[in-house]
């Protein structure tokens, strides 16, 4: 049976093969860009072999505690992504417990990161290529890490199996894991700075990890390697015992998720609440509106976006900070108003199936365009206006206030006008309704990215106007031009914008039914 789990794990990995070439040529990306990880990984650990033994065993102790974190929080956060062996598909095979623990735990280091876990960990052997005790311990501590990585995720799935089938858990942990991923580079940039002062801060680490389930694996060798032998006994049982625990609980959980369907919650619906409906007007522009930014409050694809937003003065200031100048935090409006209006220009592969709506009731072009625009401009100009003031409270450049305002401005009216055309004429692969942001259906992804690409070139020359008037200003120091630009980047903007809401309606208008069998050949 344990041979049957492995043999369906490798099928599933194989089949992922057998997709759409623009599907399988991202697979063979993201597995190349891994297993260059790994092998950079693997020659750091080798180069250890002549590293101070101190050092050594306080990266080897840190390294594996934090891919034992890593695969603790990641499965929790991705919980919307598909689990191909998931244990409730095993409800109705009266398998014993034993053998489908050993072969979900095997079947862990079936895939691109169990491999490169197993290949890193087995490496720390080349650390402590010093002697013989080292070597075994090494090898000791690496099947008993690797091992405990893939059933912490395993427990840590299991125990939410029950949240990660409710909407609502899908839709938050996709976002929250967007902030982590934002601010990974300040972060990681700060944690630097402030280890790098103090030396004897990460042996110090290391040493009290060691004593614990993070890393008592990890440092067997180097424990082994001091001649600490009494040190090292306690630590494999340390080791030891996390496994076991681990497995027991986990075992636990199954029998409990085998017989226990997953709770996803109940729909409460309110009789008579129109909600935004209401308050915006009974015309085809209004009612587009309303559905357009119940999306923006609801929808975890379009809330992605929106996540985004308050993390990018933190991001901007930080890299002016860390580089001695917040020159930086002037491009804060434009890249907002770019972020914003650029949004919309997959509202229609957004909608998937449900823009059938649209077109058997017979919405004209125009209005669904003017609709989808007007709900992002609902809330994208104030947002706008605030993140090109807020710079100036920095900088002190309040001279340059006007014209970044215009630029900002034309930006995003631009923006929304050429997403109203683009839209309209494309498909692009999206999530799908219900799906993380994060995950991405098969589909032609070589199209996506012209698409999106040479969107953003268009964009990029139809606001050429705008920056000409800036770069003018930052050169001249002259205000005319700042002047000049707060009247006609807002004007040029709005007149793209009514453009090309009117070419996106004639558009809409003319191959609405093409457009619908592309969203559904994208599913």
């Amino acid at each position: 049976m344990v041979a049957h789990l492995l043999s369906l794990k490798f099928r599933l990995l194989l089949n992922g093969f057998r997709r759409s070439p623009g599907q399988v040529i991202g697979m063979v990306i993201g597995g190349l860009y891994a297993l260059g990880l790994a092998a950079v990984l693997v020659a750091i650990l080798v180069a250890l072999r002549w590293a101070d033994p101190g050092a050594a065993h306080a990266v080897v102790v840190l390294g594996g505690a934090g891919a034992m974190l890593g695969w603790l929080v990641i499965p929790l956060l991705a919980s919307a992504a598909d689990m191909t062996l998931d244990p409730a598909r095993f409800t109705t095979a009266a398998i014993p417990m034993p053998q489908l623990l050993a072969g979900l735990t095997l079947a862990g280091f079936i895939g691109v990161p169990g491999l490169a876990t197993a290949v890193i960990s087995l490496a720390t052997t080349a650390t402590w290529w010093r002697s013989v005790p080292s070597v075994f311990g090494a090898l000791i501590g690496a099947v008993l890490g690797a091992t405990t990585c893939v059933v912490l995720s395993k427990v840590a799935t299991t125990a939410t199996a029950s949240l990660a089938s409710s909407r609502r858990f899908k839709d938050v942990s996709s976002i929250v894991f967007l902030i982590p991923l934002m601010l990974l580079g300040p972060l990681i940039a700060t944690a630097t700075q402030g280890l790098t002062g103090s030396g004897a801060f990460l042996p110090r680490l290391a040493h009290t990890l060691a004593w614990t389930p993070l890393g008592a694996a990890w440092s067997l060798g180097g424990e082994l390697y001091a001649g600490d032998f009494g040190g090292g006994v306690l630590k494999l049982l340390v080791a030891l015992a996390t496994l076991v625990g681990l497995l027991w609980l986990w075992k636990l959980l199954l029998q409990h998720a085998l017989v226990t369907p997953p709770y996803a919650g109940t729909a409460r619906k309110g009789s008579g609440k129109l909600g935004l409906f209401r308050v915006l007007p009974a015309t085809p522009t209004g009612a587009i509106t309303a559905r357009a930014l119940i999306y923006w409050l609801k929808d975890p694809r379009y809330a992605a976006s929106l996540v985004v937003l308050p993390l990018l003065p933190v991001i901007l200031f930080f890299s002016g900070r860390q580089g001695g100048s917040f020159e930086a935090l002037s491009l804060l409006g434009p890249m907002t108003a770019f972020l914003l209006s650029w949004a919309i220009s997959a509202d229609v592969s957004y909608d998937s199936t449900a823009f059938a709506l649209h077109l058997a009731t017979g919405v004209k072009g125009v209005h669904d365009r003017l609709g989808r625009s007007l709900a992002c401009l609902a809330f994208g100009f104030p947002v706008v206006v605030v993140f090109t003031v807020l710079p100036m409270l920095v900088t002190g450049q309040w001279e340059l206030l006007p014209n970044q305002l215009g630029l900002s401005l034309g930006v995003l009216f631009t923006g929304l006008g050429l997403s109203s055309v683009v839209s309209a004429r494309y498909t692009v692969v999206v999530p799908l309704p219900g799906d993380s942001p994060f995950k991405k259906p098969p589909g032609n992804v070589a199209q996506t990215l012209a698409v999106q690409f040479g969107g953003m070139f268009v964009l990029a020359l139809l606001v050429t106007p705008e920056v000409a008037l800036m770069v003018a200003q930052i050169i001249t120091g002259s205000q005319v031009a700042g002047w000049a630009n707060l009247f006609f980047g807002p004007a040029l903007g709005l007149v793209l914008f009514a453009g090309g809401v009117r070419l996106g309606g004639e558009w809409l208008d003319a191959r609405g039914p093409e457009l619908f069998a592309r969203l559904t050949v994208n599913r």
